[in-house]
């Protein structure tokens, strides 16, 4: 597929909302069975698997500085964020949860121009401030006005997740934009997958809950296509997505997370009317004008 056409890159970013926005049911259901360090563990340790043979022949190549920035990147990119949002389920809807990760382009226009010395146009920040907007409201009117209302904590783990992914963004564009995206995704897992195999099979019980506590293995199912899908490659194409378009604009795939998290919500009994519906419409309007012809990739 060729990435450098606009059609293209929507179509991608519509995928990517589909396959991260089910993320939050996949773990909701998991967390029946596996603990949020098991899954955790369980999502880095099966891309490693996937994306060994793909990265092993070259990854004695690398050098240490680009070494060091891919563990960096792997660290906040994949290890933090995952186990802050799986942890944040158990106390928060996975709506809700979906929602709050609405919040990476805020921060990924944020560190781009304060840390990494990015420019920006004032038609991207109108169209984050306008997606901002939908998404917030959105929150609001899950939680009655209250987001806080069952733990602050808890709420708060989506949002520095989302300031890991957003941080990470800007990493990719700066530092690795001469990187093929295959290379990044597997040397980047082939850094962190066998630690956490270790940590896995020798300092948790998921040994003993996939053999007892997960009888049918629809569980374990889920954390595999939560891991190989939204993990592995989702976050391979993401990370082209990156290097053909603004880091802003791949970032706003987290607009559309919340409207497919809502989505399985509302399939899963949660309640979804026209207000939700226009409140949609809203953070399309800013995906548009952050994807306007007047921005263009920097």
């Amino acid at each position: 597929m060729d990435f450098s056409k606009k059609i293209n890159q929507i179509l991608i970013l519509c995928v990517l909302g589909i396959i991260w926005g089910s993320s939050f049911i996949l773990m909701k259901k998991a967390l029946t069975t596996y603990s949020p360090i098991e899954i955790t563990l369980y999502r880095i340790f099966i891309v490693f698997l996937v994306f060994f043979p793909l990265g092993i022949k070259s990854f004695f190549k690398i050098k240490k500085k680009t070494g060091f920035v891919l563990l960096l990147s792997a660290i906040i990119g994949s290890v933090i964020p995952y186990f802050l949002f799986i942890k944040a389920q158990t106390k928060i809807d996975s709506s809700l949860n979906g929602i709050l990760n609405s919040i990476t382009p805020l921060f990924t226009l944020l560190f781009g121009v304060v840390l990494f010395k990015q420019k920006t146009n004032f038609r991207s920040v109108i169209g984050v401030i306008v997606g901002l907007i939908g998404a917030t409201s959105l929150i609001l009117l899950s939680t009655g006005e209250n987001i806080f209302s069952s733990s602050i904590l808890y709420a708060l783990f989506p949002v520095l997740g989302s300031a890991c992914y957003a941080l990470n963004i800007n990493i990719i564009k700066t530092y690795l934009k001469d990187i093929p995206a295959l290379k990044i995704t597997s040397w980047s897992f082939i850094f962190i997958g066998p630690i956490a195999g270790l940590f896995l099979f020798f300092q948790t019980d998921f040994t003993n809950n996939l053999i007892y506590n997960d009888p049918n293995y629809l569980n374990f199912i889920f954390i595999n296509i939560l891991g190989i899908l939204g993990s592995g490659l989702a976050f391979w194409v993401f990370n082209l997505l990156i290097k053909e378009t603004s880091s802003v604009f791949a970032s706003s795939v987290t607009y559309l997370i919340p409207i497919v998290a809502i989505f399985w919500g509302v399939i899963d009994g949660e309640s979804f009317g026209i207000v939700q519906f226009y409140l949609c419409l809203v953070i399309f309007c800013g995906i548009y004008l952050i994807k306007s012809k007047s921005q263009k990739p920097k």
